[in-house]
This record gives C-alpha cells, structure tokens and sequence, in this order.
C-alpha cells in the first residue's frame, strides 16, 4: 500500500478517535485539513486501511460501519439506541484462540465480537 498525505490524516483520525468514527465522521474531519478531498477517497482508504489489519471495520446491524484504530484483543459493546461504539476489555476471553484451538482442534484465522444493548446514558 502506498504513503499519501490523504491516507496518513485518515488514519491519523481514526487513530485518535475513541468514538469508533464512521466514514462519514471522518471525512467531515478530513475537510478540514484537506477541502477537496472527496467522500469515495475516504470510504476507499478506510477500506484499504482495514483489509490491510491497520484498521478494524466494526459492523453492526444497529447502524453505519465504523473504525476503530485499535487492532489489539479486544471487544465492542454497541448501543442499539445511538448507535455508540465502546472498547471493552474481558480477560476471561483473551486467549480464545488457544482454546478453540485445544477443545474443538479449530484454528482460528481472525474474529469479532460484539456486545449489543443499550448504553447507560441511553437508559436514562
């Protein structure tokens, strides 16, 4: 994959992030350094970026694909209200390769999992 200034300040933006921006998201965010920068520029870096393993497409039915610049073990919880995105961290499930590995003989290539619900502030 190739350097551009354009794909370095996506992935800048997803990177520092937290929110688990959506294309959208960071295009609008991308303008403001780059005003011509087209909406399909950003949805193709994105996608470039992820099926590379620089970034992670979060799926959901609740809502828009988002990124997130975390590529390490771990999970999502995704609120079916606003749509937010949050890390979450479950020790007991860290090492799941491992043990689908020793019980089933199954070799895991890659996965996701996400937690879907509604969020504290949500539920106020």
């Amino acid at each position: 994959m190739n350097y551009s200034q354009q794909r370095n300040c996506i992935l800048e933006i997803v990177m520092s992030d937290p929110i688990h921006p959506t294309a959208e998201q960071v295009y609008e965010k991308a303008r403001l350094k780059y005003p011509n920068i087209s909406l399909g520029t950003v949805y193709r870096n994105l996608n470039q970026l992820s099926e590379h393993g620089i970034l992670k497409k979060i799926c959901s039915s609740y809502g828009s694909v988002r990124f997130d610049g975390r590529t390490d073990a771990h999970f999502h919880m995704i609120c079916k209200d606003c749509q937010r995105v949050f890390d979450v961290e479950l020790g007991e499930m860290l090492g799941l390769e491992d043990k689908l590995m020793d019980k089933f003989g199954f070799q895991v290539s890659e996965y996701e999992i996400s937690i879907q619900g509604v969020c504290c502030d949500c539920k106020k």
